[in-house]
């Protein structure tokens, strides 16, 4: 499936790899429903992408934690392009705080955000995504996979959205819909400065090699290959694989090796 005048609405796209994504799906032809709470920035990214490129861009304001902007969305999308091709999930926000110490609500904004908010825009996208036999993504993580000590929330959230999809995948077997789970390791993105520590507060400083990382434009280039493959799960990087190989077959060995990893990040959680 080609993407050109394909119409995408994408969460989280003010950043990272929501913003990454909107400049790959521009580039290969893709009108683009922007959406994040940071409106603002949302409108020069959509300017900007229609100064660019030959397609049409608009930026709408969401807090999809909150139902009725998940449904006003959706409206927008079909008010201003008629249809909608293709979903993708991509809103999420982290945490770094040990299960003991945190406080209970950062536990629930975390599932608010990234599980609830894909619950919410798929719901109300999915009969319009099955009318164009279009495609629903969900940008989860290798943490969906393996629960990562201090991210006990997020891992939680996104285990939560593999098995939402995956239901939804078997569900819909005979409508002709494409249901992708896009699984990054760490990519060079702003979600760890703004990680919610122990108070609910944004940690500020990221506590890993930012450097090392994957970089979001090549985390978009994958999903957007993948989407055009109807791929049905992206396990990005070697790292990932070997994560996701050993969950299975060597999951006692993978605990300890999780643990020597995270035990050795700047102010480490774990002694």
């Amino acid at each position: 499936m080609k993407l050109k005048d394909k119409v995408i609405i994408i969460t989280g796209a003010s950043s990272g790899i929501g913003k990454a994504l909107a400049a790959e799906l521009a580039r290969r032809g893709a009108n683009l429903v922007l959406a994040a709470r940071q409106y603002v920035t949302l409108c020069e990214i959509a300017q900007q992408l229609n100064a660019q490129h030959p397609i049409k861009a608009i930026a709408v304001q969401c807090d999809v934690t909150l139902e009725e902007d998940c449904a006003a969305l959706v409206k927008q999308a079909i008010l201003t392009f008629g249809k909608i091709d293709i979903l993708i999930n991509n809103a999420g926000i982290s945490m770094r705080a040990l299960f003991k110490d945190v406080n209970l609500q950062v536990m629930q904004s975390l599932m608010d955000v990234n599980f609830w908010g894909t619950v919410y825009c798929t719901r109300y996208a999915l009969p319009e995504v099955i009318k164009t036999r279009g495609s629903i993504v969900g940008v989860s993580s290798i943490a969906g996979y393996k629960g990562l000590p201090g991210r006990a929330g997020y891992s939680a959230s996104k285990y939560a959205m593999n098995g939402f999809l995956d239901a939804l995948r078997v569900e819909n077997l005979r409508t002709g819909i494409h249901i992708m789970v896009a699984c990054p390791g760490f990519t060079a993105s702003n979600i760890r400065n703004t990680a919610l520590d122990k108070n609910g507060r944004q940690q500020g400083e990221s506590t890993l090699a930012e450097d090392k990382m994957m970089p979001a434009e090549e985390v978009a280039r994958i999903i957007a290959n993948g989407i055009e493959n109807r791929s049905r799960t992206l396990v990005m990087t070697l790292q990932g694989k070997l994560t996701v190989l050993l969950s299975k077959f060597l999951p006692a060995f993978l605990d300890k090796q999780v643990f020597k990893v995270f035990a050795q990040e700047k102010n480490a959680l774990l002694k």
